[in-house]
C-alpha cells in the first residue's frame, strides 16, 4: 500500500513491451536538436452499453498477460465513520461469489502459473492477475464474477475485519515510521474530511462496519460504469473482445455514482505539527505543498520541479541536505505519496522527507530547503537542467521495455480512462513535459512553493518527546 514514486520512477513502473530505437552514443548535433519521438503505446478503447469502460492494449512480445479491473473508490470518498472501509471491502472481493467457492478464484490464477492481488489508493481500488496468454477468458470471467454476485457473509466479513486490524497492526502501529508521512501528511495538511481522515482505518470504524454497510457499498460503487477493465499483454483482440462482450454485457446498468466534493480550500498559512513515534530510533521531518489541478500546465511543470527538486543523487534537494550538509543519508518524496502523480483524483500534495540526524534542528533544515527553492523562483532553468528532467522522464519509458508484468502500465491506461475518459492520453504523456518553459518552471515555484501553502510535520521519538518545539 506504500508507494514512494518519482515522475521517472512512475513511468519506470507504466510502460511495459515499448520499443526503444538504439540510440548512438554521438548523435550529430542535427539529431540531438530534434523533439524525440513520441511513445507509441498500443490503445483500443470502448464502452459497454452498461458503462463499463475497456482498454485493449496487445503486446505478443512476452507470452504474458495482465487483466485489471480499477473501481473508481478509493479511500477518500469511503462514508464518514467507516475509516478504512474501502481498504476493507478490498481484502472482501478476494472471497467467495455465487459461483466461485472460496479459494477458487485463486486457483484459476496460480494453480495456471499466475499471479494475482488487489490494492486500495485515494481514488480507485484494483484487482489484477498476470497470466500465461492461454487463461485470458477465465480470468475474464473470475473478473465478471466479482462484479456480478460477490457472496458478501457475516462471517467473511469478521474474517476480513481481522486481517486488516492485523495489516494495521503490522505495518503501522508496530513499525517505526508506519504512517509517516504517507499516512500523517495528508490528515494534517487537508482540511476537508475526506482528503484528511485516516485511510487505513481507526479500529472502532472497522468494527463498526455492518454487513448492510458492505452491501450498500458494493450495490454502489462496484457497478459497470464505475469501473475501467484493461487487458494488456499478448492476446487475440478479436476473441477477447468477445469474452468481455460474453461476460460483462449481461450485467445490469447501474448509475455512476456521484462524487462528494473533495475540494479543498487554499492554504493561507504554514502549518507546523509535532508528532511522537515511540518506535522511532530517529527523528525525521517532512514537508508537504498542494500542487496544481490535474493536466494543466502549471501540473506538467510542477513533475518537473519534483524532478529538479528531488529525485536521484543529482537534484538539488539531494545535494544540499545529503551530499553537502550530511543531515540524512537519503531525502524522498514525490507528488502522491500513496501512488503516483498520474494515478488520483482529486487534491494531492507534493512531499519531501527525510529521517536525520538527532542534532539537526528541523528549522535549520527548512532553512536549507526554502535556499533551495528561492533559486527557482528567482533564476531560470538552464536548458541544460530542464533537458535532464525531462531526459529521466523519457528515458524511464523505455527503460521498462519487455517487463513482463505491466502493472505499471495498466495502472495508467486505466486512471486515463476512469478520470479522463481518455487511455490514450498515455503517448502524449512526454509532448506535454515538453511544453513547460523555463518561465513556467519558475512562476509555479513562486505561486506553490511558498511556506505558507506548506505543512510541515516533525516526528520524533518517545526519548525525543520532551525536546522543545523547533
Amino acid at each position: 500500500m506504500r508507494m514512494f514514486r518519482s515522475i521517472a520512477g512512475t513511468l519506470a513502473a507504466v510502460v511495459a513491451g515499448c520499443a526503444a530505437a538504439p540510440v548512438p552514443s554521438a548523435p550529430p548535433a542535427a539529431v540531438r536538436a530534434a523533439t524525440p519521438a513520441q511513445i507509441n503505446v498500443p490503445v483500443e478503447y470502448y464502452r459497454l452499453p452498461n458503462g463499463l469502460r475497456v482498454v485493449l492494449s496487445r503486446d505478443p512480445s512476452v507470452p504474458t498477460v495482465t487483466i485489471a479491473m480499477y473501481y473508481h473508490i478509493g479511500w477518500r470518498i469511503e462514508p464518514r465513520d467507516r475509516t478504512g472501509f474501502a481498504h476493507l471491502f478490498e481484502h472482501l472481493m478476494f472471497q467467495e461469489t455465487t459461483n466461485l467457492a472460496k479459494g477458487e478464484a485463486d486457483k484459476i490464477v496460480s494453480g495456471n502459473g499466475g499471479v494475482a492481488n488487489g490494492s486500495t489508493h485515494f481514488d480507485y481500488t484494483n484487482y489484477f492477475q498476470v497470466v500465461p496468454s492461454h487463461v485470458v477468458e477465465p480470468v475474464l470471467w473470475v473478473e465478471a464474477e466479482r462484479m456480478r454476485g460477490l457472496a458478501l457473509t457475516p462471517e467473511s466479513l469478521q474474517n476480513q475485519k481481522d486481517v486488516v486490524k492485523n495489516e494495521v497492526r503490522v505495518n503501522v502501529i508496530n513499525q517505526p515510521y508506519g504512517s509517516f508521512p504517507w499516512l500523517d501528511l495528508p490528515e494534517h495538511a487537508n482540511v476537508n474530511w475526506y482528503n484528511a481522515h485516516n485511510f487505513y482505518g481507526d479500529f472502532k470504524d472497522i468494527d463498526a462496519a455492518t454487513l448492510a454497510d458492505v452491501r450498500a457499498f458494493y450495490d454502489t460503487y462496484y457497478v459497470p460504469a464505475n469501473a475501467a477493465l484493461v487487458v494488456a499483454g499478448d492476446f487475440d483482440s478479436a476473441a477477447t473482445r468477445a469474452s468481455i462482450a460474453r461476460y460483462f454485457a449481461p450485467l445490469p446498468a447501474r448509475p455512476e455514482p456521484p462524487r462528494p466534493d473533495v475540494s479543498e480550500p487554499p492554504q493561507l498559512k504554514q502549518r507546523s505539527v509535532v508528532l511522537t513515534d515511540p518506535l522511532a530510533p530517529r527523528p525525521a521531518l517532512a514537508i508537504g505543498y498542494h500542487v496544481p489541478e490535474r493536466n494543466t500546465p502549471a501540473w506538467y511543470a510542477f513533475g518537473l520541479l519534483d524532478e529538479i527538486l528531488l529525485q536521484g543523487d543529482d537534484s538539488r534537494l539531494w545535494q544540499r541536505l545529503v551530499t553537502e550538509r550530511g543531515y540524512s543519508d537519503s531525502v524522498e518524496g514525490g507528488i502522491n505519496l500513496s501512488g503516483n502523480m498520474f494515478d488520483y483524483d482529486g487534491p494531492a500534495l507534493w512531499s519531501a522527507f527525510l529521517i536525520h540526524d538527532p542534532g539537526v534542528a528541523d528549522a535549520q533544515i527548512l532553512r536549507d530547503v526554502d535556499e533551495v527553492i528561492s533559486h527557482l523562483q528567482t533564476e531560470l532553468v538552464s536548458p541544460a537542467e530542464l533537458e535532464r528532467a525531462l531526459t529521466k522522464i523519457r528515458s524511464a519509458l523505455y527503460d521498462v521495455a519487455g517487463s513482463p508484468t505491466r502493472f505499471g502500465l495498466v495502472e495508467l491506461l486505466a486512471s486515463f480512462a476512469l478520470y479522463d475518459d481518455d487511455p490514450a492520453r498515455i503517448n502524449r504523456l512526454e509532448a506535454e513535459f515538453r511544453k513547460v518553459t523555463p518561465e513556467l518552471l519558475r512562476r509555479t515555484a513562486q505561486q506553490y512553493l511558498v511556506p505558507t501553502n506548506r505543512t510541515c510535520l516533525s516526528l520524533r521519538g518517545a526519548r525525543m518527546a520532551a525536546a522543545p518545539k523547533p
